[in-house]
């Protein structure tokens, strides 16, 4: 087996190891402090949950990582390590995401107040040096400026911030495309012999599948079932807007050019972003505030097409497959530009079938009620 692998499950291992010491003590925490997230109508539970699972991630990602870093540097490069300084900027931005999650999960922050942590927080990347450089022929468009691509990648992190955010409206969702997304970055990296975030996805990946056990099969009547809570998505959400943005950057010392780079990344975080720019849309054509919470997410229309919130979860993460699949078909075919306008005409139609779906639904309710 290639060193390299070893290393990679190691801190795979370690995470789980941590996720599994942590989650039931955050639940126990929970539980005594009273800190549940509560139903209401535009949620999809019925019994108050303990809302701070997410707060296992960082630690465990970092502890699993540091350790199996540690022991790699210590065998092959004689206790040698080096930090780039966009990895120091990431690190003191996530934690500032990080940081204002936990404070939203126990006192509540407004949503102004979190936009401006998170814009703060991805404004350290650019001045690091950590930026979109090439878009790789999308729209025509290939090498970019800092000044372009400094506030690109502002926006970028903060949009995969909040998308995955936004649609951590069922058990498992969240988590669930996150964890293929991280994957695909996985072999991403991998592929491009860069180890270690290959290490720092890998302890991640594992405290993801832990926080997945005990939120799809803990039983919320036995206190076993936990919510990420806003720490977990966020979090989640600006570490693949980094790892989007740390693939995707044109760094000859670092890794070689690649056309495939743009849609690659772009392809795994398709259904969040999808998701958000028409849930946006939506609510923009209807003159509400972007900002305003509602139940239009995809999981809620599939949910109102009939499926049950498990049904919807595999759904969901079947669709994000398909696109990944489907993507990495056409890169071989057609340019980047096209690509997105396929993958728009998919979204477009699979939603025309959901709204056929409910409103069948809606028609069968009515006359049974009738």
């Amino acid at each position: 087996m290639n060193q390299y692998i070893i290393y990679i499950l190691g801190a795979f291992l370690l995470s789980i190891l941590c996720g599994f010491l942590f989650i039931p003590q955050i639940i126990k925490f929970c539980r005594k402090k009273g800190l549940y997230d509560h139903p209401n109508r535009r949620k999809v539970h019925s019994r108050d949950i303990p809302r701070l699972g997410g707060i296992s991630f960082m630690p465990s990602m970092l502890l699993a990582s540091l350790v199996v870093v540690l022991v790699y540097n210590q065998n092959y490069y004689s206790h040698e390590i080096t930090i780039s300084s966009w990895s120091l900027m990431f690190l003191l931005s996530l934690l500032l995401i990080y940081f204002v999650g936990l404070v939203d999960d126990l006192v509540g922050l407004g949503a102004k107040t979190k936009f401006v942590v998170q814009t703060f927080a991805a404004v350290l990347l650019p001045l690091s040096g950590l930026y979109i450089n090439n878009l790789y022929g999308f729209c025509g468009i290939h090498e970019i400026p800092f000044m372009v691509g400094a506030p690109l990648t502002v926006f970028v992190m903060i949009f995969a911030c909040n998308a995955i955010n936004l649609i951590d409206g069922i058990d498992g969702l969240s988590a669930g495309l996150s964890f293929i997304a991280l994957t695909g970055f996985l072999f991403c990296f991998y592929f491009e012999d860069m180890y270690t975030y290959c290490i720092l996805i890998a302890g991640l990946l594992g405290v993801l599948v832990v926080f997945l056990y005990f939120n799809i099969l803990g039983d919320a009547d036995k206190g076993t079932k936990i919510f990420m809570g806003d720490s977990g998505s966020l979090t989640l959400g600006f570490i693949l807007g980094f790892l989007f943005v740390k693939f995707t950057m044109d760094n000859p010392k670092v890794r070689n050019f690649s056309l495939d780079s743009m849609a690659l990344a772009y392809t795994l975080l398709i259904v969040p972003m999808f998701d958000v720019v028409r849930v946006s849309l939506v609510r923009l054509w209807h003159r509400k505030p972007v900002f305003q919470a509602d139940k239009n997410h995809i999981h809620h229309k599939l949910m109102r097409a009939g499926l049950n919130q498990y049904q919807t979860l595999v759904c969901i993460l079947c669709l994000s497959l398909f696109f990944i699949v489907l993507n990495l078909v056409l890169t071989r075919f057609i340019y980047v530009s096209l690509i997105v306008v396929v993958d728009v005409v998919v979204w477009m139609l699979f939603h025309s079938l959901v709204n056929i779906r409910v409103r069948k639904q809606g028609h069968l309710v009515f006359l049974e009620n009738k």
